[in-house]
């Protein structure tokens, strides 16, 4: 399926998208209110946003250059070192910027 982007069709593309991420958010939060919220329901949603950042991670890891896979090392070792998000993504950003630069 062709759609013409240059007059219209772009703004079209771009409402019909965020009407679906809005469709997904509120029918999210709308599915959500009929879950009782306890103990068990409550861990599920604290262990989905690890699981998300290892389904990001993980291909990163397996299929990047040489400068992801440093990042992704620099990064874990400086977090579990310092314990600070910020550094540990400020030095993952540093190492893939000086490798990239020098290779």
């Amino acid at each position: 399926m062709m759609m013409e982007t240059t007059d219209f069709g772009a703004l079209i593309v771009v409402v019909v998208m965020a009407l679906v991420t809005l469709a997904t958010r509120w029918g999210g939060v709308f599915v959500m209110s009929f879950v009782p919220i306890n103990a068990r329901t409550q861990q599920f949603i604290s262990a989905m946003s690890g699981s998300v950042l290892v389904a990001i991670l993980a291909p990163l890891a397996l299929e990047g250059d040489a400068g992801a896979r440093l990042a992704l090392l620099s990064t874990t070792i400086v977090m579990l070192v310092v314990r600070k998000p910020l550094a540990a993504i400020a030095a993952g950003i540093l190492v893939a910027a000086l490798v990239r630069h020098l290779t």
